[in-house]
């Protein structure tokens, strides 16, 4: 990996920053009267360490790395945002912590002439370095020039270092080609080439095998472009494991560490709910027990969580102990558009407490107990039932994708509204892909606004 290390940093746009720096010294020196190289170059220091401090953070926000893509407003936040946080920090440091003696004047005069090099920087060093790609590694495309259209495209809005001088076809055509790939050999040699690039359209092993070798056994740098792309929303990174190279697709966030606040976050919050809620729960119990003493208090029922794991969900009964067998009756009159869900309104099956704890939410209590066990989550998706999971089709499969949640995105957006069954998937695809704990902060909020000001119809 030692080989690997910092190969994706374009050093160039880091030296322009750092004499952008320099120049921005000299200049404030020149506009304030300020000799900068004296009192030991107190000033000119003052200006390195700032831009030091304010490469570290750009390269941080990998500014400098060469697959971002140039667009002008990227750039111009990345780099307002380091400049902000680094004038923090060394306006921190100079006049609260050290209070050094700092000419006020010079320093701000240093801050504008700053930032608006920086930006100079990068925007010049962008046109300087197209302008010179000549004199970059040489590189040719392996394969058909109509695939690599959109590859190019991305080249030139990134920041790689390429002089792609030409194409090698895959057969016998040369017209528009550098040559066919049976005189690859001699194609390098000829042209002097230091990179090449395949576009993976068939077996690597089988196809591209023999020729990955010939640029290897000659040093030539070889790049394998995997032309695979899909319809959902994919994110995707590439890492390796020992020897061997991976690229993953993912449309859930695989961030340990937000997943670790998430589940914090579900510990405590159930925590809080238990004891908060105990006193209501007692309530609810003995009352339960007094209109049907002969059923139990708890409903429990297998329901499917993330990518298909079974629990048992517990709810307070609301329904009489023969709910689940009269369902099949009663689906015909079901208020979803769809056999995936079950709703009814005024369902027979449920008990006069069970209407009173399902209008309050209060039946849905004993699911804090799921959360702490970690079979669910505060804020997730529906959690389904057994038989409506038998029946989803491949796409609606990526409602379990994550665990489910007491409550979620569709639960805040008029759930008593909806009937459209395709409508519930895309409010709870929406809350998977974006994901985050503001977004749960602000379900939770909206959760609590519609149990105090509307009706909250139970599912």
């Amino acid at each position: 990996m030692r080989f690997y290390r910092n190969v994706k940093t374009n050093f160039t746009y880091m030296v322009s920053d750092f004499l952008a720096g320099i120049l921005a010294a000299l200049l404030t020196g020149l506009i304030t009267r300020i000799n900068i190289f004296a009192s030991y170059g107190y000033y000119l220091i003052l200006g390195i360490s700032f831009n030091v401090i304010c490469i570290f953070l750009n390269k941080g926000a990998t500014l400098y790395n060469v697959n971002i893509f140039f667009y002008r407003d990227r750039i111009i936040k990345y780099i307002t945002r380091s400049f902000v946080y680094t004038t923090a920090i060394v306006s921190t440091l100079l006049f609260y912590v050290g209070r050094a003696e700092v000419d006020v004047k010079f320093y701000l005069v240093f801050l504008v002439c700053e930032y608006f090099l920086l930006l100079l920087s990068a925007f010049t060093g962008r046109v300087i370095i197209k302008k010179t790609r000549k004199h970059y590694p040489r590189t040719i495309l392996l394969g058909d020039t109509h695939i690599y259209e959109k590859f190019i495209g991305f080249v030139n809005k990134s920041n790689l270092n390429l002089n792609i001088i030409g194409h090698v076809s895959l057969n016998s055509e040369k017209e528009g080609y550098l040559g066919s790939v049976d005189e690859l050999e001699k194609i390098i040699y000829d042209n002097a080439v230091d990179n090449i690039y395949l576009m993976d359209n068939e077996s690597v092993e089988k196809y591209f095998k023999p020729y990955i070798q010939i640029c290897l056994d000659r040093g030539i740098t070889v790049g394998l472009i995997f032309d695979l792309h899909y319809s959902v929303n994919a994110h995707s990174y590439v890492s390796s494991i020992g020897n061997y190279p991976v690229l993953t697709y993912h449309t859930v966030v695989l961030n340990s560490v937000s997943r670790a606040i998430k589940r914090v976050m579900d510990i405590i919050g159930s925590i809080i709910g238990i004891i908060l809620f105990s006193p209501l729960m007692l309530i609810a119990a003995i009352a339960i027990k007094i209109e049907d003493y002969k059923g139990p208090i708890l409903f429990k029922q297998i329901r499917v969580g993330q990518n298909g794991r079974r629990f048992y969900i517990y709810k307070f009964r609301s329904m009489y102990v023969d709910a689940e067998e009269r369902k099949a009756e009663l689906m015909k009159l079901n208020n979803m558009n769809s056999e995936f869900m079950f709703k009814m309104k005024d369902d027979p099956r449920i008990t006069k407490v069970g209407k009173v704890i399902r209008k309050t939410s209060i039946d849905e209590l004993p699911q804090f107990f799921n959360v702490l066990r970690g079979d669910m989550s505060l804020v997730g998706t529906r959690p389904p039932t057994l038989d409506e999971v038998n029946k989803y089709e491949r796409k609606y499969w990526r409602r379990v994708s994550i665990k489910p949640g007491i409550t979620g995105m569709w639960q805040v957006s008029g759930r008593s509204k909806i009937t459209d069954f395709e409508e519930v998937v895309r409010l709870d695809t929406i809350y998977i892909d974006k994901w985050g704990i503001l977004l749960d902060f602000k379900i939770i909020i909206k959760t609590f606004f519609k149990l105090i000001f509307k009706e909250k119809d139970a599912y």
